[in-house]
């Protein structure tokens, strides 16, 4: 069979099977499998299947995942998100829009405790969505904040998505860390930004919340600090070179069960209640690196993204053109595409395209190093966020929904648009300045 042939059904194949609700781990890992036996041998199959997940499954670097993953389910379990949440609120939500704002703030920092962006959506959207309800905010305008905030979850390490894209690239995951920490804050001042404009518009789908005493901005953000100082000593540690990724994740799980044992909040149910959505989480990640392990050997041997990237550079297109075909065509796979499958499928056509093409050069990074790699790490990631709100997939929405019911889906998209359009402002400027994205990476390494 023609190997160019056989990716492209393979492909299909791929998202016909996702179309039936098959988890895209298992449609990636068996498509491959079929692939690599067609194209190869079924011995070639077999040894891939057997090496691909016995060197995932000891890779040292992946154990950041069950740390971090474990630090937020902590943190959420004990109560933390509500602190953190409330000290957020005390502090903003006497403007107008105020609880928004607080919103925003509070998915930002739990975003830098779980590593999640449903997570983030569902711990934050239980205490926010009720709090704008009682004050009289407009439906459309609360969900849109939840949604668009809880994206943030895979932009602010730790991120599952920077994990997974330095598994697939082979880069740095404490380089792809810090590169998303000045793009995490860009991306929520431009959400706040959104919500300034919105309710100066609209004052009333954003009235102001009661004006918290200083005394009571004061005892919230004490109970806010051990969140504060867990990201500090984690993510700084990470900064500082005190700590690796893997150290900075176990010693922020360990803190985590510190400040939950001093709540007095730690207790048999809680800790299987805990370990249980841990290895359930990570066993998903680890699937989806598995099957993406031995999909892209059967891509190679197809031979579609070196096809691809030549038919392009015969093109003669301009590194700009070619930029925003391949950023759009992101955004559109991601309307009906899950984040993740977009990027374990599409990464490996795409990445080779733009690295031999004039992009780099425009951008003024070198293709071949690492810098290039981790700013596209970061345009990566925030296409990821944008399909996490893109219909009709974007999980986000469906979370929401889950937390406020009488809220219809029509009325959630279209909370969410303003925050769409925030997004895609915010990769403009990326784009246009790729040092925001690698200026904290590049210090780290002196």
């Amino acid at each position: 069979m023609d190997p160019i042939i056989a990716g492209i059904a393979g492909l299909i194949l791929i998202l016909l099977l996702m179309s039936q609700r098959v988890p895209v781990a298992l449609a990636m890992m068996s498509v491959g499998f079929v692939g690599l036996i067609t194209l190869n041998s079924w011995p070639a199959a077999l040894a891939t299947l057997v090496t691909e997940t016995w060197s995932t499954a000891i890779f040292y670097e992946l154990t950041v995942i069950p740390f971090f993953v474990l630090m937020g389910n902590i943190a959420s379990m004990c109560g933390m998100s509500r602190d953190l949440y409330t000290a957020a609120n005390s502090w903003v939500g006497w403007m107008r829009g105020g609880l928004a704002h607080g919103t925003v703030l509070g998915c930002t920092g739990f975003a830098a405790l779980s590593g999640s962006s449903v997570a983030s959506a569902l711990t934050i959207g239980r205490v926010a969505l009720p709090e704008m309800a009682r004050y009289g905010y407009d439906r459309k305008f609360a969900a849109g904040a939840v949604a668009a905030g809880g994206t943030l979850g895979i932009l602010i390490p730790p991120s599952t998505g920077f994990v997974i894209y330095a598994i697939l690239t082979e880069e740095s995951i404490g380089r792809l860390f810090l590169a998303g920490v000045l793009p995490g804050i860009l991306l929520a001042g431009m959400f706040m930004l959104t919500i300034f404009i919105q309710t100066t518009l609209q004052p009333a789908i954003g009235p102001s919340a009661r004006r918290y005493t200083w005394r009571e901005k004061r005892d919230s953000l004490a109970r806010g600090l051990s969140i504060i100082f867990i990201i500090v000593v984690s993510i700084g540690g990470i900064y500082g070179g005190v700590f690796t990724p893997v150290e900075a994740a176990a010693v922020g799980a360990a803190l985590a069960l510190f400040f939950a044992a001093r709540r007095k909040m730690v207790s048999p149910k809680m800790l299987g209640t805990v370990i249980l959505n841990t290895v359930s989480t990570t066993t998903m990640i680890y699937f989806i690196i598995i099957g993406a392990a031995i999909f892209s050997p059967f891509l190679a041997l197809t031979q579609i993204p070196e096809s691809l990237a030549k038919a392009l550079n015969a093109m003669e297109l301009g590194p700009i053109v070619l930029l925003i075909i391949v950023l759009l065509a992101f955004i559109v796979l991601g309307t009906f595409l899950d984040g993740f499958a977009m990027m374990v499928l599409i990464l490996p056509i795409v990445l080779p395209i733009i690295e031999q093409s004039q992009v780099p050069n425009f951008l003024e990074l070198r293709p071949d190093s690492s810098d290039f790699k981790v700013w596209f790490g970061v345009i990566m990631v925030v296409i990821l966020e944008m399909a996490l709100i893109s219909p009709p997939v974007g999980m986000n929405v469906f979370v929401v929904k889950g937390v406020a019911q009488d809220v219809p889906m029509r009325d959630i998209y279209l909370g969410i648009l303003p925050f769409w359009v925030a997004m895609i402002l915010c990769l403009a400027v990326l784009v246009a300045f790729p040092q925001i994205s690698l200026l904290l990476p590049n210090t780290m390494l002196g």
